[in-house]
């Protein structure tokens, strides 16, 4: 892994992941992340773990402090986020159960800390035309391929507020917009990893069909594809940490 540190993000689909390893309690100048950071082991790699949602999962998406989170990794020097996420899909060629690594997205939240400037010392206008590391995304991909594990490449992640969950109108104006997946939580934290000097990419657990797309309840799409992709997931995680060696 060309010794870069390592981070994930791991997301509601992961109320167990690290509990067995000891956590790093950071504090940031914005504040104290949703919880400690665990470190991972994967062969003899070192892996950050933070849970963005808190370890209850108590933190909904539009109250995480997102800069703390992502100050929180760089303090510990690390290199490479891989953010892992549920979302709804609205393509008809993607299903619940299946995993995806977007390679754009539209914000549509509203009230957030976006960024760590705040008129001190500093401003850059960062470029986020790619809004994810391509190396990243490819290496994920290359992870994905090793392990058996088949994922969509690309497509454009919608980020909505939460904690709600959307209307069927509004996933019919998503689809005008050309979003393929419905998330609450790749932006700021995006934004913030490239303001931080840190490269970012999603690995998207498909959980449900958007609002007005699926025969069943949402939630109950939910309850019926979550394990299958966590494990599809995890699967890629642990080739991905033995694969970059290549």
């Amino acid at each position: 892994m060309s010794g870069k540190q390592y981070a994930v993000i791991a997301g509601s689909g992961f109320r167990s992941f690290g509990n067995d390893s000891a956590g790093i309690t950071v504090s940031t100048s914005f504040g104290n992340p949703s919880g400690p950071i665990r470190e991972l082991q994967y062969d003899d790699h070192i892996v950050y773990l933070l849970l963005r949602h808190g370890d209850e999962l108590l933190i909904p998406p539009h109250a995480i402090n997102y800069r703390a989170n992502m100050k929180a990794l760089q303090q510990l020097e690390t290199d490479c986020v891989i953010a892992m996420n549920t979302v709804g899909v609205i393509s008809s060629n993607i299903h619940p159960g299946q995993v995806v690594v977007p390679d754009q997205l539209i914000d549509y939240t509203w009230g957030r800390n976006h960024s760590i400037y705040e008129g001190v010392e500093k401003l850059e206008h960062i470029d986020l035309t790619n809004p994810f590391s391509e190396h990243l995304r490819q290496e994920v991909l290359k992870a994905a391929r090793h392990s058996g594990v088949s994922v969509h490449n690309g497509g454009v992640y919608a980020v909505t507020q939460g904690p709600r969950l959307e209307t069927a109108a509004e996933v019919d104006r998503l689809e005008r917009d050309g979003v393929d997946y419905v998330g609450m939580t790749a932006m700021p934290e995006a934004a913030l990893a490239r303001e931080l000097g840190m490269d970012y990419a999603c690995l998207s657990l498909v959980v449900n069909y958007a609002a007005g797309r699926g025969e069943k309840s949402i939630h109950a799409d939910i309850e019926a594809s979550t394990i299958t992709a966590k494990m599809q997931a995890m699967k890629v995680l642990r080739v991905f940490f033995g694969v970059m060696e290549e």
